[in-house]
């Protein structure tokens, strides 16, 4: 199909605030191990939804599950996308927006997106550090900050092995000599290997965690594109997770067809490792749902050639039937375009029943639905293993009653007092989120 001219893009769309078409299903359709999955729905125009950023006002907060209670651990932030604890308790928060990537807004599609971006709170400049917070007298509020680590590349994910800390710059993972109770480093880094980066970079996130004996790191790297219409030529080792071992840096594809994976944690129970992906745009606002899946070794997941398994996607040519005949469908949908970042697990958490053995998921919310999805925290639960039952929500009302975005969740952690943190990169926050006292 070809592209609508500029002028018939801007009529459709009123000026970027909605077009396209609208939803025929709930989100609730699109979740859990079978979700429904309607026929596509491309139309001339694709479907713009946006909920423009306009941040908290003061005083406003999200709406905490019932038996939890939500509070500001860390305010002022400057775009907060990730979280991890260190062992002593501190929180570091990648403070980082996407870098510069020129090919990336060429042409009509890409003059859209970045307007899409710019008024979804995605197109400020990057900070490019990494923010430690401490709560020292354990009050639930980090009354300490520092410049952990700065002049960095778009940094995201972080991941400590012993006193070797890396971090998952967008082009690059870098290690870090770090000692217990740092709240600075200084020392230059050492790079362990390069990752797909360059002036295209569609999906710049890169994620890192370390296998449970530190030998490996897993390292996310998403898609250069929607459904490869850039060409296959510019998805080599993308839309994958890659294993790299610590000793030589030596890397290997260890599943692949992962649109865009972010979030990875370990189930407490099978050992076994997950991951939150953000799937397919531009085919109708119930099409395709995230999910999150375990990933097994050698694995071979759809994109761009099908979803779900072996649901063939007919923009793709030239076609694969031999790699669709592979693909395996995930685990669990967690609803269409719901843009599901954030993954952890409930071990060692603090909050009360129904969230004590599962998963949260951080939802940082559609542009490509309507009405609009995600933006909210959920919890998936677990049985034996695996998702058991419907999600439950943690955390809502990051849109207020004009479908405006107060903020919107993406990183989440447990915290070293059982706390659930969620990083909002539009509300410049951390929340805490614990049992009501």
């Amino acid at each position: 199909m070809r592209t609508p001219p500029l002028a018939l893009v801007i009529a459709l769309c009123g000026g970027l605030a909605a077009c396209g078409e609208t939803s025929r299903l709930q989100v609730s359709d699109g979740t859990g191990p079978s979700p429904r999955l309607p026929e596509p729905n491309k139309t001339l125009v694709p479907t713009v939804n946006i909920a423009p950023a306009i941040g908290w006002p003061q005083g406003a907060k999200p709406i905490a599950a019932t038996g939890t209670q939500v509070t500001a651990f860390a305010e002022d932030l400057d775009h907060p996308r990730w979280l991890y604890v260190l062992p002593n308790g501190d929180v570091l928060v990648a403070e980082t927006n996407a870098p510069p990537k020129p090919e990336d807004g060429k042409g009509i599609r890409g003059w859209v997106m970045k307007k899409v971006m710019g008024r979804a709170g995605a197109r400020v400049p990057s900070a490019n550090r990494i923010t430690l917070l401490r709560d020292k007298d354990h009050d639930g509020v980090a009354e300490t900050r520092t410049v952990f680590l700065q002049n960095l590349n778009s940094p995201f994910g972080m991941t400590l092995v012993g006193n070797d800390l890396y971090v998952a710059d967008t082009d690059r993972l870098l290690r870090f000599h770090y000692e217990n109770g740092d709240t600075q480093i200084k020392s230059p880094p050492i790079k362990v290997v390069d990752l797909p980066g360059g002036p295209l970079n569609h999906h710049w996130t890169k994620n890192v965690i370390a296998s449970m004996d530190g030998s490996k790191l897993y390292v996310t790297v998403g898609s250069n594109s929607n459904v490869a219409e850039n060409g296959m030529d510019k998805e080599e080792g993308r839309a994958a997770i890659w294993e790299v071992d610590r000793a030589t840096g030596q890397q290997r594809i260890f599943a692949s067809g992962l649109r865009n994976p972010n979030g990875m944690a370990w189930e407490p129970l099978s050992g076994a490792l997950w991951t939150a992906v953000n799937e397919r745009d531009e085919i109708g606002s119930d099409l395709v749902p995230d999910y999150i899946t375990s990933v097994k070794d050698g694995a071979f997941y759809g994109w761009p050639y099908s979803y779900y398994g072996q649901h063939v996607d007919i923009r793709v040519e030239p076609q694969n039937p031999d790699l669709v005949a592979k693909a395996i469908a995930p685990d669990y949908a967690v609803g269409p375009h719901t843009a599901s970042l954030g993954l952890t697990f409930a071990e060692n958490s603090k909050l009360p029943p129904p969230f004590t053995q599962g998963a949260f998921i951080g939802q940082h919310g559609s542009w490509n639905r309507n009405p609009h999805s995600g933006y909210k925290v959920i919890f998936v639960p677990f049985s034996a293993g695996k998702p058991a039952g419907k999600p439950v929500e943690v955390l809502t009302g990051f849109l207020n009653d004009k479908d405006q975005a107060m903020g919107r969740p993406v990183g989440v952690v447990i915290d070293r007092q059982g706390d659930l943190l969620v990083a909002d990169d539009v509300g410049n926050k951390v929340w805490r989120v614990s049992a009501a006292r």
